[in-house]
């Protein structure tokens, strides 16, 4: 399992400098890769390809880029710019991300998420291979070609929670990303299912990323309730109350690894047994001295993992 580093979360107002300030950082630590949302500030794509100038071996990855605001022919061609400036070093992290985002704020319809999943992925795959795109489906017709020089398609990964998308994934994506996924949930849900989907369509193990929340300190009720601060909205939102519920959490403490390092250790290997490929550390930045010392620990934990992988 590879070990790899959340660069920002909803709400953190770092800028690009900034970013790509961690971004180098977290590769002369010993990560593999480093992730960037898409939310309501800087353009996530722009950041890693400009990080992409700036380093040399890490994996640059989005968790997630919403779907609905970007033309497949769109989200295609700043793919691979990224690739392009960054030496073929993305992971298109992609999602629907919510109704609330989706139709409330941006006054876009919700209504049918695998169908759009479905058709999404089906061009954006083609696109990112350099194929000529004929598609005449229910929501989108697309006669298009996207090409950069150089550029190779990079892994699609898909942000799936539900049974029917983690199946959808398997056949069209090339894995997934979870978040508030606790082991049980990705052990016993996401990758038999997946797995198997992919499996049936005669494509290689999809690659299984999760983000969870970690927080390295010996105040065990203390941390609990900084975790929970921290990531109370996630609880709320129903895609991941949902997956909470399934995996028989209350709330985001139960789902994240907390404690000293014997429990860090013992976290990770949970994780790593699941069947996690790639584990993306969210830590908490409000957080202060232990924010910082939970990334130091999980870095020294990072230079040996991921030079076993």
């Amino acid at each position: 399992m590879r070990i790899h580093f959340m660069l920002s979360m909803p709400g953190d107002t770092t800028g690009v400098s900034g970013l790509v300030e961690r971004a180098v950082r977290a590769e002369k630590d010993g990560f593999a890769g480093v992730w960037l949302p898409q939310v309501a500030t800087v353009d996530a794509l722009m950041v890693l390809a400009i990080a992409g100038q700036e380093t040399s071996t890490v994996e640059l990855g989005t968790a997630v880029v919403p779907t609905y605001p970007r033309h497949p022919t769109v989200l295609a061609s700043q793919a691979l710019t990224v690739q392009d400036a960054s030496n073929n070093r993305l992971a298109l992290g992609i999602g629907l991300s919510h109704r609330v985002a989706i139709e409330d704020s941006l006054g876009l319809d919700y209504s049918k998420p695998i169908p759009h999943t479905r058709e999404y992925l089906t061009i954006l795959n083609g696109l990112l291979a350099g194929e000529r795109v004929a598609f005449k489906g229910d929501l989108y017709r697309v006669k298009a070609q996207v090409g950069v020089a150089g550029t190779t398609k990079p892994p699609v990964l898909v942000a799936a929670l539900g049974p029917a998308m983690l199946k959808l994934c398997g056949r069209l994506a090339d894995g997934t990303i979870t978040w508030m996924g606790g082991t049980s949930f990705i052990r016993d849900t996401a990758v038999p299912l997946m797995s198997a989907a992919a499996q049936a369509a005669g494509k290689p193990a999809p690659r299984f990323v999760a983000m969870v929340p970690v927080l390295h300190s010996d105040d065990v009720a203390g941390g609990r309730e900084q975790l929970n601060t921290s990531f109370q909205a996630y609880g709320r939102l129903p895609s991941y109350r949902a997956t909470l519920d399934r995996g028989g959490a209350a709330n985001p403490a139960d789902v994240a690894i907390l404690g000293g390092e014997a429990e860090i250790d013992a976290g990770l290997a949970e994780f790593a047994t699941a069947g996690v490929t790639d584990f993306v550390a969210v830590i908490p930045r409000d957080a202060g001295a232990a924010a910082a010392a939970t990334y130091e620990l999980v870095a020294a934990r990072a230079r040996v993992a991921n030079k076993q992988t």
